[in-house]
């Protein structure tokens, strides 16, 4: 743990731009616990607190924007590409979308602090051609609040953090051992979570030529929209006799389904 603080103290600012960068663009690494360590070398005078500050939001702000601008070249696209490599997909853009729907660019913000929505909403304001000078300007408010409070933990709590350091130290490569198998078993759980969902999905899944034989065959199931709003209004495509249902209340459209027929589900 000495060579840790050690590392930290000499290559921090890049240490926390590095982490951050790669840990905003979606690679399953946590930047918190850098912000914080860092934070609390920063109390010691052993770092530049404004320009860690600096450097953090820097990161967080250069990777949101990259997802920003291919959000807004590439659309509903992206999100796909997002979901099909996130550990939880399905949650992946629903719960960003009723997030930002409900409080437009002020959910740049919020998603800050919520795993797995912040990698998502910049593209998300990008498909959704949100203004640039917009983005930026609440994707650096909620930078800096991500950076400054992650930081600012470390340097009130630096104390501790210390007295913690030492205590693992006595523990040696045990610790370090420790700390990258939980990591690694996160990963893993959340890997399994992912492959189980997938699983489901191919269980009860139908695709297109098998959809449209139906029909031609006048088998028609009843088939759902459950898209959102805004993700209708990005992809206006849908498939013919779709019935539109409002994720957030599918009370009203359910109960006029026909319990004979069988129910196609699709989204985004």
């Amino acid at each position: 743990m000495e060579s840790l603080y050690a590392l930290l103290a000499e290559y921090g600012l890049a240490i926390a731009f590095i982490n951050v960068l790669a840990a905003k663009l979606g690679a399953p690494l946590p930047a918190v616990p850098t912000l914080v360590l860092t934070g609390a070398l920063a109390a010691r005078e052993q770092l530049s607190a404004p320009l860690l500050l600096a450097s953090a939001t820097a990161a967080a702000m250069l990777a949101d924007t990259l997802w920003y601008l291919a959000g807004r070249r590439f659309g509903i696209r992206v999100l796909r590409l997002l979901c099909s490599v996130s550990l939880a997909p399905d949650s992946c853009v629903r719960q960003t979308e009723t997030v930002y729907v409900r409080y437009g660019a002020l959910s740049l913000v919020a998603s800050k602090f919520v795993p797995g929505l912040s990698t998502v909403a910049a593209p998300l304001a990008g498909a959704w051609r949100l203004s640039f000078a917009r983005f930026t300007l609440y994707n650096a408010i909620g930078a800096l609040a991500w950076a400054g409070i992650g930081i600012g933990a470390g340097m009130i709590f630096n104390d501790q953090i210390e007295r913690l350091m030492e205590w693992l130290s006595s523990f040696g490569a045990i610790t370090v051992a420790a700390v990258l198998a939980l990591l690694a078993a996160f990963i893993g759980w959340k890997w399994w979570q992912r492959r189980r969902f997938y699983r489901q999905l191919r269980m009860s899944r139908i695709d297109v030529p098998a959809l449209r034989l139906l029909f031609d065959s006048g088998i028609a199931p009843q088939v759902l929209d459950v898209r959102g709003a805004q993700a209708r209004e990005m992809d206006p495509r849908r498939i013919p006799g779709a019935i539109e249902v409002d994720p957030a209340a599918p009370e009203m459209a359910l109960a006029e389904l026909s319990r004979e027929r069988e129910i196609v589900v699709y989204c985004n």
